[in-house]
């Protein structure tokens, strides 16, 4: 696991909804996939992540994530010494 992780929810099809953790340096090539967990709730993925070893979530230096509050509680719970680094979207939709 690298230093520098994003953490963000997805919807899959029919409405899945999963939580992904992914290596930053990998940059969508092979072992950039950290972890993949079904649903969005806190609880829930505190716990799968936390299966992994606590050395390696403690050497995590960032996380990139989104403004979500479960997103903020995960990454503070599972990767304690990593600093948050929130990205605000905005969308402008056009007529």
């Amino acid at each position: 696991m690298g230093t520098h992780l994003s953490i963000d929810e997805v919807a899959l099809s029919q409405g899945e909804l999963y939580t992904i953790v992914t290596n930053k340096s990998f940059k969508g090539k092979k072992g950039s996939l950290v972890a993949i967990v079904a649903g969005t709730k806190a609880d829930q993925v505190i716990e799968h992540i936390s299966k992994i070893d606590y050395k390696k979530r403690c050497r995590v230096k960032e996380i990139t994530l989104d403004m979500a509050n479960t997103m903020k509680l995960i990454s503070k719970k599972c990767f304690p010494k990593a600093v948050q680094v929130t990205i605000d979207f905005m969308f402008r939709i056009s007529p």
